[in-house]
């Protein structure tokens, strides 16, 4: 019995790499994050991927039945999470994150970061639909490998965008908090109108 399925881990992998965006979440988490101590950074960027991991697995597992039992649709998921990230891309392009509290270490490693931004409709939805195509345990353990590595992944990249702030200081900080406000409010513009599709199509 083959209890590792490389093509399948492959596939996996590579699907959660593109939705989940290891590159594009950097100049997200160095904005969010930007005025805290290293060690704080450090611990969010711990987090967020645990928080993210964590989300993953249980819908992982029972996904399906949660969605079912609350009656809740992919589409609808999807709406809710876009207007979630609008909230933050708003709060990024106004300046009204730039003054972080205790309160706001522990949120921005929640919220947005582990959910929507990592664990995110699209990930829940492809790491849902890989587990239960995976018949074999072979094929379950690789679904589960490759999720792993993806949020290990995930966290050295944040772990180390960090560098990045030090390079480019305070001035170089704003800007890239703007520019991550803009992109987060595509994502969520994105996000949204995939959901109202999704509705427009029947899928809720």
């Amino acid at each position: 019995m083959n209890l590792f399925d490389l093509t399948l881990f492959g596939s996996v992998f590579v699907t959660l790499f593109v939705i989940m965006d290891p590159p594009g979440i950097t100049p997200i988490f160095l904005a969010l994050t930007s005025g805290r101590a290293t060690k704080t950074q450090r611990k969010m960027a711990f987090q967020a991927t645990l928080v993210a991991l964590g989300v993953i697995t249980v819908f992982g597992i029972c996904g399906q039945q949660i969605l079912d039992y609350l009656h809740v649709s992919v589409p609808a998921l999807m709406v809710a999470g876009g207007l979630l990230l609008l909230l933050i891309a708003l709060d990024l392009l106004t300046g009204k994150a730039d003054e972080p509290t205790q309160t706001k270490d522990v949120n921005v490693a929640l919220v947005p970061l582990g959910m929507p931004l990592l664990a995110g409709p699209g990930a829940i939805v492809t790491v849902i639909l890989a587990v239960q195509k995976a018949d074999s345990v072979g094929q379950q353990v690789s679904v589960w490998v490759a999720i792993v590595a993806m949020h290990a992944v995930l966290w050295l990249t944040m772990r180390y965008s960090l560098l990045i702030i030090r390079l480019i200081k305070d001035g170089g900080v704003v800007l890239v908090t703007r520019l991550s406000g803009m992109l987060l409010s595509a994502i969520a513009v994105q996000q949204i109108a995939n959901g109202i599709f999704g509705f427009i199509r029947g899928e809720g």
